[in-house]
């Protein structure tokens, strides 16, 4: 059985998330895992899937989503051997404060420093308030990843919070 990254991003319509489904579907292929969101007028999708078929049937049946220009998508083979395996304990990251050139880049360097993994990130701009939420697999004590976050989020002039997270149900 093969596994394919599907991307698709491009400008927002309804039925996106309904016409790659149902491309995929008729081709045999599950999807196993899917983020999906729409950023500012834009949609973007990455999906795993799996199924007997190549590459080239899955990239040409998903053509003519692409006929129009709105759309980008791509198809790349993933091997099943990257099972996604969480390092160490998960927690989220919840950041909020005025919006500054840097704070995602600050934060996030600070997780991977820390030897922490960044397992999903989402971003929201309200006026000028910026907020980020941040799953995040890490080693080691959370005291010490949360010391370092706070030391980062003060030079930021930002309020951040790390908590452990539930655990996954899924």
């Amino acid at each position: 059985m093969n596994e394919y990254a599907v991307t698709v991003i491009g400008h927002d319509r309804p039925g996106i998330i309904a016409d790659v489904a149902e491309i995929l579907a008729g081709l045999g292929l599950n999807l196993t895992d899917s983020t999906m969101t729409r950023l500012r007028g834009h949609f973007a999708m990455t999906l795993v899937c799996a199924g007997d078929v190549s590459a080239a049937e899955v990239e040409s049946a998903l053509a003519p989503l692409t006929a129009g220009r709105t759309l980008l998508v791509t198809v790349r083979e993933v091997g099943q051997d990257l099972v996604d395996e969480p390092s160490g304990e998960h927690y989220v990251l919840t950041v909020h404060g005025a919006d500054k050139l840097g704070i995602v880049a600050a934060l996030s360097r600070t997780v991977a420093a820390a030897g922490g993994n960044i397992t999903d990130l989402t971003t929201r701009l309200a006026g000028n308030l910026y907020v980020v939420v941040a799953e995040v697999d890490a080693p080691g004590p959370m005291a010490d990843l949360a010391a370092a976050i706070e030391r980062v989020a003060g030079e930021l002039g930002v309020e951040a919070t790390l908590r452990a997270g539930e655990a996954d149900l899924m």
